[in-house]
């Protein structure tokens, strides 16, 4: 029977006889009380006090991460990386929340004096009339003082500069709300790219154009495999298309890993090159450019450009190719992305948010209406020709997709986004890489918009043109300063300075509202509706600072961090072709294989045993390898 802890057992026997049997032969039973109330809230208590005492040393462990990571200018490592230098722009951050803390603690004090009540007019006689007989505190006379500045000095400039955001941020939310109304308007309408009837009979009639398929990629060892494989089974005949793997890897293992993946797939009959540059300029840019200065380019119609982390579909050519057929003014045909982790933890899930808004609502939307949109640099096939009457690639920006994609535009080359061709890759799943990745992205338009705004000014092209461009240009360039300078300086600032205002709504209701728009195109996602609302508060500070360092080429706005991916790849099973070992020197002794001693790697993490291979000395017989005379 239960001990009684309600209020039915008050009455009752307090501790019951517990017979409990020992094995312990000095000992044949022994009788336990159950605790009595009393001992249940004594319990209670002390495991309280022991929550309470626990704090402390928690809030300071908390406290000291936090001053680590604030010194050191990051929010995250990766792989033991060493910590970046300060940046003024982080040392002005800092500056700002020691001077808010300050001014909190004054304001703290002054509402405990009953200060807050007056108005500044007051604070002025009350100075004046202190002032004469000399008895007003020192506090007090700074705080009157304070209130003074702030009126007259601090208020005005600040309500102007929120009146200006607030403008800003109407314009962007109303631009996003007619996006939404067109997406809705074009998935009620079931309107869709839709090649020409011909141009589908003529790949069934076998007339294949000749396709170049290009996968640049630099030291991305966990996915150089998969991404291979996919391109060399795409549904084309092989005589028609061309793979170049270019590789900027400066990891000699690496090299050798992807040159002997492209070695497998030449000898099962693929068309599939090895290039590396040994002088890696321009990044991806110049690794392009490279490409395409082939002789052999020249044989070729179309371009299909894949990063080393996107895997398309087998019937990825024959959706897409038939789109060009008799659009002779189509230059580019953009898929969709799709993400296989999507779902890991909490970033890939705020990330798939504002991707699933920016290809369901804003490419879809601007493919249909004005027939041009950003190219995403990768997932996308392009007409040979658009590239050279555009200048081809150019290494003079981070961004070189967005580059071509404008000065493709202002020849007047109209581009196609099909959002039901997908293609399957990664989300960066540490902070990290993510950071990283965003500050390319959002340097990169602005090193584009200092260098592109004079041409799209002067271009001697459609008025049309010239207004799509200069629309880009002015979104890119308001979405980071209105939301870093409304909502992390301006709001803030507000709790010390009230006499500059902020409307409700705009603090409320509209952030709100273009939440659950943004969330729309992910339904799932409706959850993390609040976490992702604070999440794209705080990383418009990294955007901001991307931004500010592109437009006036600061720091490492030039910089090109390869973002990293993740081992995704299935583990093989009984194979021993699959690790080729021969070219090493080395050849499997089939009578000292353990079983399934080959499925117990991952090819992608084959890396380690061909280190292992390149440096240890020949085994001895009786082991698991023997050396190839």
């Amino acid at each position: 029977m239960a001990p009684p802890f309600g209020w039915w057992g008050k009455g009752g026997h307090k501790g019951n006889p517990v017979v409990v049997k020992m094995q312990n032969p000095n000992w044949s039973m022994v009788e336990l009380e159950a605790p009595l109330e009393d001992d249940f809230s004594s319990e209670t208590a002390h495991r309280a006090a022991g929550c309470l005492t626990s704090i402390a040393p928690t809030l300071a462990n908390l406290v000291a991460a936090i001053r680590r990571r604030i010194a050191s200018g990051r929010t995250d490592t990766e792989n033991g990386s060493s910590f970046e230098n300060r940046t003024g722009f982080h040392t002005c951050t800092k500056l700002f929340l020691w001077l808010s803390l300050l001014l909190l603690g004054f304001e703290i004090a002054a509402y405990n004096n009953g200060w807050h009540h007056f108005v500044a007019s007051e604070l002025q006689l009350k100075y004046n009339f202190t002032e004469s007989f000399g008895v007003k505190d020192v506090f007090e006379w700074l705080y009157s003082h304070w209130v003074l500045i702030r009126v007259g000095l601090i208020a005005p400039p600040l309500q102007l500069l929120a009146n200006v955001c607030i403008v800003l941020y109407l314009t962007q939310s109303l631009d996003r709300l007619i996006l939404c109304l067109c997406c809705l308007w074009i998935r009620f309408k079931k309107i869709k790219p839709i090649p020409k009837e011909d141009a589908v009979a003529s790949l069934e009639n076998g007339f294949f154009p000749m396709v170049l398929v290009q996968i640049p990629m630099c030291n991305e060892k966990e996915v150089y495999q998969h991404s291979i494989a996919a391109m060399c089974k795409l549904e084309w005949p092989r005589s028609k298309f061309f793979i170049q793997v270019l590789d900027d890897s400066d990891d000699p293992v690496t090299q050798l890993l992807i040159k002997e993946e492209v070695l497998k797939w030449k000898q099962e009959g693929a068309n599939i090159v090895y290039q590396h540059r040994e002088i890696r300029n321009g990044y991806k840019a110049g690794n392009l450019k490279s490409a395409m200065s082939c002789t052999y380019v020249k044989d070729y119609e179309f371009v299909a450009i894949f990063d080393a982390d996107f895997q398309p579909t087998t019937d990825f050519l024959k959706r897409t190719i038939p789109h060009f057929k008799d659009n002779k003014d189509v230059g580019l045909i953009q898929a969709r992305w799709s993400f296989v982790n999507k779902e890991e933890n909490l970033l890939t899930r705020l990330q798939n948010i504002n991707l699933s808004f920016h290809f369901e609502v804003e490419q879809q939307v601007n493919g249909v209406l004005i027939n041009f949109f950003g190219f995403n640099g990768t997932a996308g096939v392009w007409r040979i020709k658009a590239l050279e009457d555009s200048g081809g690639w150019l290494e003079r920006t981070t961004v070189e997709d967005m580059d071509i994609a404008v000065r493709a535009h202002l020849q007047g080359w109209k581009f196609i986004f099909l959002n039901d061709v997908e293609c399957q890759c990664e989300l960066p799943e540490s902070y990290e890489a993510y950071r990283k990745q965003q500050h390319r992205w959002h340097s990169g338009p602005m090193q584009l918009f200092r260098l592109c705004l004079p041409d799209i000014i002067h271009a001697k092209c459609v008025e049309e043109i010239q207004f799509d461009l200069s629309v880009l240009s002015v979104k890119k360039l308001i979405l980071p300063f209105y939301s870093f300078t409304l909502f992390c300086i301006i709001l803030p600032m507000t709790m010390f300075i009230p006499e500059a205002e902020l409307p409700a709504w705009i603090v409320c209701y509209v952030p709100a509202t273009m939440s659950f728009l943004n969330i729309l195109p992910a339904p799932k996602s409706f959850p993390f509706i609040v976490p992702y609302l604070l999440f794209e508060n705080t990383m418009s500070v990294t955007k901001f600072n991307a931004m500010i360092s592109g437009l006036f080429q600061l720091g490492n706005s030039y910089e090109w961090v390869v973002t990293k991916n993740q081992d995704r790849c299935e583990t093989l099973w009984g194979n021993p072709d699959d690790i080729n070992f021969s070219c090493y020197g080395w050849t499997p002794n089939p009578s000292m294989v353990p079983n399934n001693f080959y499925g117990r790697f991952r090819r992608c993490r084959s890396i380690l045993v061909h280190r292992l291979l390149l440096q240890i000395p020949p085994y001895k017989n009786g082991t698991v390898f023997a050396r190839t005379e």
